[in-house]
């Protein structure tokens, strides 16, 4: 095969990869094992653009390379097929989510392979399918089963935790649980019923029922997690989201929190995403306090301060709008105040109300609470900045050491105390200083921080008023979402306890809990989630035959990916949700790639089950993912058309008083190519105006130049003024080549724009677009597919092009236009193997094999070692795009050579191989290797000896000015080097036939001649 056909080729090799299931590990535990995942996709149905392999393109080269490198490699894919936008569409057309998911997963795999992937395919998972959400369901019912031991700081079953009640009840008993348990003697937890025993140990186990304020989206029906909220509406259609108080299941994350925060430093993450990590768990020390109620001293709000210290300089209290005291501390002259704030604060996220330190916003409640310390009444304050979720949801605002604070009290004129003498300025702005002594603060006056602090916090302790505390920032995990598509929780309800119901865990041998059919997606009319439809679904218990309402909330989105990795390591296992042979073998992944986003979501989830399955023993690793790369994002390099916009406004004209208030503008579907535009752009209007119209006439003619009015009127102030305006409108990116539009094409696909003739002002004959860089996206016009480029460049060609754009955490932008280049090369170091048909030959009478046996010269072998040594450097440095590099600098010194032996082409085919699987394989089974063993090879030795240097170019010097440069042997005698200089024709030229007075030959480094 002479020409080298991409599509061929490549389709041949994916084929033979399939068929032969190359790249599926052995199972062979001798052999050193490397596990490399990318981020689990969600099946989108708009499939992949080109920004998307771009990891997958990385973390292909990393397996391919360390195959080589005598690995063991699991390297699976795999779908996080639950989610919204197939619930979204199931609830607009009434299809299944299940056969829209199908279809979307279908296209995907379809695309993945159609790049060349090295994936097992034989241990694809997808979390929709009941095999696999099956020990999802189990894991939560582990969970469940377990209860968080501070004492041995690890989950334990919560059989112990009941042990420990029965000898010693709560006395010996330390452990992560509600705030609101009670203590008892072993003897009373022996008297308990069972019922009452076991609504006790539900505020102790890691997955509980809870009342949480939640991201409620009631156009979509269900609970949304904080990162599909943005601004205010959901990420998905962009309905409104409000803050509600429901009943959830929850995850007791903030169990792990300590161990979240002193485990980023055992593993290989950048510091960054790490940063985000540390900000989002939020560990603060400090103390609680309890201020009592002004007209019940026995009711108390509490807060978390981190300055106790600062106690005497509280002037009013903030409490969250959806405090649990808010609606009996608020007063009947303040109740339509304090209820337009809290419906106010309902339309805004979590994270809006974070962010956003500048606007001031609160409502008296009409109640006041008391300071423990010096006994002054502190008015109570609702405001949006305080979350209900974050601490107690209460705040004693101190202004004078706190900018919020300080903001809060100057918007409502209340007191603002000073209680350093090293505070400056606070009647201009808060002073957050620890330094100084304390004033106008009693017990503590005179003290410095570090006397105050343990001072007053062992006053608390003394009077059961606080304590010294740890706080998080993280909160519980909500564990619900009012969704049909997605894990139905494995709980059902028996009627009892203090909420009427208790919830039980189905029998594990009932496992999976299937989804039920339903006839609409939507929840019900009385307001259950849409698992409410079911018909006749309920659970049948095993001792009585009653049957029990299932829990109708289902799993979110985050419970399939938080434990994928350890399904790839034995897929179909059908017993546990992995061997301890296969688990103890893999252990964790050693390198996981995907995008920064999912910091505080999944890559937290994540960490915490695989934390407490390493406490129940069942992995033996308590991190999950050893070193993680964030790959950039690849930007969309957007296109665009310019359009003559006639601003001819008819308020001048027109009687319509509607019309006078908004004037009216005629859209002309004439466009005009981008160096027109520029043009037209730095004129006046009316300058632009009278260009605009010659070029009209001259390009399209007398009639539709007349259309176009000599002048335009505006109205500013009140005073016509000309005006001309071209307006830019996106194209697709698809039909631009080289920044020239196929106007045709354009034509045939913008139907939105077919009500008039679509008219085009050439340059050239041809008609050229406008770029700029942007986020890639459909509503853009810039998602490039990559089915077309490995149609027209193959697949080889993207996944070089990709990682030749830049380094693969930085984001940059994408540009058809420079694969060409990245093509040429692939098709340069074909021609080492196969020379071109010389025209009207055919493949047999031309001998299209060129490669021989003959032995590498030096040269050939410095650029090759050179390139094994820069290869492997790069990969084991993930700087891959620099790699590329050195592959066409490579090629073109061998071509310059040109070196067509064995020796050296084999191992260039090796090294290229991760890069480029397609076309190294064709060439590998060339060059007389069996099909398909390529990446069983061993991957090329360096050896430095080969870049020794064997000449030295010595710079020549003639009375201390270099004036050329000879080459010698590093082992050439001195006299032999002075004697062949003083020959050298340009050395006697610049000697103008003098003797010299002495030649100093310094070895490797110079000669000078001195007259």
């Amino acid at each position: 095969m002479a020409d080298y056909n991409h599509s061929k080729i490549e389709k041949y090799w994916q084929q033979f990869w399939d068929t032969n299931n190359t790249f599926k590990p052995e199972q062979n535990t001798a052999r050193p094992k490397y596990y490399v995942l990318d981020m689990f996709p969600y099946p989108s149905g708009a499939g992949l653009h080109v920004g998307h392999p771009l990891g997958y393109i990385a973390s292909d080269i990393v397996s391919r390379y360390k195959r080589l490198k005598g690995y063991n490699v699991l390297h699976p894919m795999g779908f996080d097929s639950f989610g919204l936008p197939a619930e979204q569409y199931a609830i607009q057309t009434g299809q299944h989510p299940a056969v829209t998911t199908e279809q979307n997963l279908t296209r995907y795999i379809e695309q993945l392979k159609n790049i060349g992937f090295s994936y097992d395919w034989s241990r694809e998972v997808r979390t929709s399918d009941p095999s696999y959400y099956k020990w999802t369901q189990w894991i939560f019912m582990e969970l469940f089963r377990s209860w968080y031991n501070k004492e041995t700081d690890r989950a334990e079953p919560i059989e112990t935790l009941l042990e420990k009640f029965a000898t010693n009840g709560t006395t010996d008993v330390n452990a992560v649980c509600d705030e609101d348990v009670s203590t008892f003697t072993a003897a009373e937890w022996n008297a308990m019923s069972t019922q009452e025993s076991y609504e006790i140990s539900l505020k102790y186990r890691l997955t509980f029922l809870a009342n949480a304020v939640v991201n409620w989206c009631p156009a979509l029906g269900t609970v949304l997690a904080n990162d599909e909220v943005k601004d205010g509406v959901s990420e998905r259609g962009g309905y409104p989201v409000e803050q509600k108080l429901m009943r959830q299941w929850m995850m007791r994350i903030t169990a792990y929190a300590d161990r979240l925060l002193t485990g980023l430093d055992t593993i290989d993450w950048t510091e960054s995403l790490k940063e985000q990590q540390r900000n989002w768990i939020g560990k603060s020390v400090g103390a609680s306090v309890k201020f009592p109620l002004a007209t019940d001293n026995q009711r108390f709000i509490d807060v978390f301060t981190t300055r106790v210290d600062t106690i005497y300089g509280v002037t009013f209290m903030v409490l969250a709008p959806e405090h649990e005291l808010v609606s009996e501390l608020t007063t009947p002259e303040q109740q339509e105040a304090v209820d337009a704030y809290i419906n106010a604060a309902k339309l805004r996220s979590e994270r809006d109300r974070m962010a956003d330190t500048k606007a001031v916003s609160g409502v008296f409640t009409g109640s006041y609470c008391v300071n423990p310390f010096n006994e002054e009444k502190v008015p109570i304050f609702l405001a949006d900045y305080v979350l209900a979720g974050y601490g107690t949801g209460a705040v004693m605002a101190v202004p004078s050491g706190d900018a919020r604070d300080w903001n809060f009290a100057t918007h409502f004129n209340l007191p603002i105390v000073p209680i350093l003498d090293a505070q400056k300025d606070i009647d201009q702005q808060a002073d957050n200083t620890k330094e100084g002594h304390y004033i106008n603060s009693g017990m503590i006056n005179g003290l410095t921080y570090k006397e105050a602090t343990p001072l007053l916090i062992a006053w608390l302790e003394e009077r059961g008023l606080g304590r010294g505390k740890i706080n998080y920032r993280m909160r519980d995990a909500v564990f619900s979402r009012q969704r049909y598509w997605g894990e139905p929780v494995p709980v059902y309800f028996k009627e009892g306890g203090s909420t009427g119901r208790l919830p039980y865990l189905i029998d594990e041998s009932d496992l999976p809990l299937e989804l039920p059919a339903v006839d609409k997606y939507l929840p019900t009319e009385t307001g259950e989630p849409p698992l409410g439809r079911a018909e006749d679904w309920k659970y049948k218990g095993k001792s009585n035959g009653s049957r029990y309402e299932y829990e109708l909330s289902t799993m979110p989105g985050w419970a399939g990916s938080s434990w994928y990795w350890y399904r790839y390591m034995d897929p179909q296992n059908d017993s546990e949700f992995a061997s301890k042979e296969a688990i103890n073998y893999w252990q964790n992944v050693d390198l996981y790639i995907g995008g920064t986003e999912h910091a505080t979501g999944h890559l937290l989830y994540s960490r915490f089950w695989n934390k407490f399955l390493y406490d129940r023993r069942y992995v033996p690793q308590d991190e999950p993912f050893k070193k993680l790369i964030n790959q950039g994002m690849i930007q969309g390099r957007s296109n665009f058309v310019y359009r003559f916009v006639d601003t001819q406004n008819y308020q001048l004209f027109s009687e319509n008083e509607e019309l006078k208030s908004r004037g009216q503008y005629k859209i002309t579907n004439i466009f005009v190519s981008y160096g027109i535009y520029k043009k037209l752009d730095v004129l006046s209007a009316s300058d632009a105006r009278i260009e605009f119209k010659r070029l009209v006439r001259e390009q399209l003619g007398n009639e539709i130049a007349d259309k176009i009015s000599d002048d335009q009127l505006n109205v500013k102030d009140g005073i016509p003024v000309s005006s001309f305006y071209i307006g830019s409108l996106h194209v697709d990116v698809n039909i631009v080549d080289n920044d020239i539009l196929d106007v045709e094409e354009f034509k045939r696909t913008r139907t939105d724009l077919s009500d008039n003739q679509l008219l085009f002002l050439l340059e050239e004959g041809e008609f050229y677009v406008g770029a700029e860089v942007e986020k890639m996206s459909k509503s853009k016009f810039n998602v490039v597919n990559p089915d077309m480029i490995v149609e027209k460049y193959g697949a080889d060609g993207l996944r070089l092009y990709e990682m030749f754009l830049g380094p693969l955490e930085q984001a940059k932008p994408w540009n058809t236009n420079g694969i060409d280049g990245v093509q040429r090369f692939i098709r340069k170091f074909w021609r080492l193997f196969y020379k071109d048909n010389a025209a009207g030959t055919s493949d047999a009478e031309s001998s299209n094999w060129i490669v021989t046996n003959d032995p590498a010269t030096p040269a050939e072998l410095k650029i090759l070692h050179k390139t094994i040594q820069k290869t492997e450097y790069d990969i084991e440095t993930y700087s891959f795009n620099t790699s590329v590099s050195s592959f066409m600098i490579c090629v073109n010194e061998l071509a310059a050579l040109n070196c067509h032996k064995r020796s050296v082409l084999q191992d260039l085919v090796l090294l290229l191989s991760p890069y480029a699987p397609h076309v190294t394989e064709e060439l590998w089974a060339a060059l007389g290797n069996e099909p398909g063993t390529l990446s069983k090879a061993e991957f090329p030795k360096f050896n430095p000896n080969y870049l020794v240097e064997d000449t030295f170019e010595y710079p020549i010097q003639i009375n201390g000015k270099v004036r050329t440069t000879i080459s010698f042997a590093i082992d050439r005698a001195p006299t032999d080097i002075e004697r062949e200089v003083l020959a050298d024709e340009i050395v006697q030229r610049w000697m103008e036939g003098k003797t010299p007075k002495k030649v100093v030959v310094v070895p490797k480094r110079i000669v000078n001649v001195v007259l």
